[in-house]
C-alpha cells in the first residue's frame, strides 16, 4: 500500500456522510479518521463506512489529531483532507496523481475565489506572501488542508507540529526550509458542511506567530538581520534628524545603534546554532 489518507474530525457528521463512501470508491486505500472528542454520531459513520477509527478521550485539537494520523498510519505516503466535504474525490486523485517519484509533497492549492471569504482570502494572501519571503520559495497556499506528504520526512518534524489549527502552516515552512520538494496543484473548493472551528483572529495571529517560530529555527537571519536593520536606519535618521535640529547626538540614536548591532549578532549566533543542528542531524 503506497497511500494512507488522514482525516481529522471533531463533530463532522455531516461532512463524513458524503466524503467517506466516495473515498471508498477509489483504489484499496488505508482510510484513518482521527476522531477529535467528537460528540455526534461520528463513531457511527465510521463502522458504517469500514474505515479506521482512532478516538481522542477529548479534543486535543486539528494538529494533535494530524499527529496521531500521522503515527498509526502504515503507507509510506500519507494524504490529509479536511472532513467538512469542501475537497471533493476529484481534488484527491488530483492530488494522488500528481505525485511523482521525488516528491515530498503535494499540497491542493486554492485559489482567491475559493477561498472561505473575502476576508480569509486576503489574510491568506498575506500569510503566502509572508512565508514566500521567509523560505525564499514561492507557496502558493500555506494553509491549505489537503496535503499529500512523505511520511518519514514529515515525522522528522512532528515534534515541531501545534496541537491547534496550525499544522500546515509548520509542515510546509519546515519542508521548504530543509530543501524538500514541494508541489502544488490547483484544486476546487466548495461549501463547508457543519460549523467551522476556526476562530479568524485568534487562529491568523497564531499562524503568524508560527511563521516566526519556524523561520527562527531553520533562517534566523530573515528574522534579526530586517529587524535590525530597521533599528540601524532609525538610529540614522533619529541622528540625522537631531544634528541638524540641535547639533548633537542623543541618547536615543546611541540607543537604536547599539540595539541593532545587539540584535544582528543574536541572529549570527542563533544562525550558527541552527547550523550545528542540521550538523547533528545530518
Amino acid at each position: 500500500m503506497i497511500f494512507s489518507i488522514v482525516i481529522p474530525a471533531k463533530n463532522e457528521e455531516a461532512g463524513l456522510a458524503i466524503v467517506l463512501p466516495k473515498l471508498k470508491s477509489l483504489a484499496p486505500l488505508e482510510i484513518i479518521v482521527v476522531n477529535d472528542g467528537s460528540t455526534d454520531n461520528t463513531s457511527k459513520i465510521c463502522k458504517e463506512n469500514g474505515v479506521i477509527e482512532l478516538k481522542h478521550p477529548y479534543s486535543k485539537g486539528n494538529g494533535a489529531a494530524i499527529k496521531s494520523g500521522l503515527r498509526a498510519a502504515s503507507a509510506d505516503y500519507v494524504l490529509f483532507m479536511d472532513a467538512d466535504a469542501q475537497h471533493d474525490v476529484s481534488n484527491v486523485t488530483r492530488v494522488l496523481d500528481a505525485y511523482r517519484s521525488g516528491d515530498d509533497m503535494v499540497v491542493g492549492a486554492r485559489s482567491f475565489k475559493h477561498q472561505a471569504s473575502v476576508g480569509r482570502g486576503v489574510a491568506n494572501g498575506f500569510y503566502n506572501w509572508f512565508a514566500s519571503t521567509i523560505v525564499g520559495h514561492k507557496v502558493q497556499d500555506l494553509t491549505s488542508g489537503l496535503r499529500l506528504v512523505d511520511r518519514k520526512k514529515m515525522l522528522e518534524f512532528i515534534h515541531l507540529l501545534p496541537n491547534g489549527f496550525s499544522y500546515p502552516t509548520t509542515i510546509t515552512m519546515a519542508f521548504f526550509r530543509a530543501g524538500y520538494s514541494v508541489k502544488y496543484v490547483p484544486v476546487e473548493v466548495f461549501e463547508r458542511k457543519g460549523k467551522s472551528h476556526l476562530r479568524p483572529f485568534s487562529d491568523g495571529v497564531r499562524f503568524l506567530l508560527i511563521i516566526f517560530k519556524v523561520a527562527s529555527l531553520y533562517s534566523p537571519l530573515k528574522i534579526y538581520f530586517p529587524a535590525s536593520l530597521l533599528m540601524f536606519l532609525m538610529g540614522a535618521g533619529y541622528y540625522l534628524y537631531t544634528y541638524l535640529l540641535e547639533q548633537r547626538f542623543t541618547n536615543m540614536g546611541m540607543l537604536l545603534f547599539s540595539t541593532s548591532i545587539i540584535v544582528f549578532f543574536i541572529g549570527l549566533v542563533s544562525e550558527q546554532i541552527t547550523a550545528l543542528n542540521y550538523q547533528r542531524r545530518g
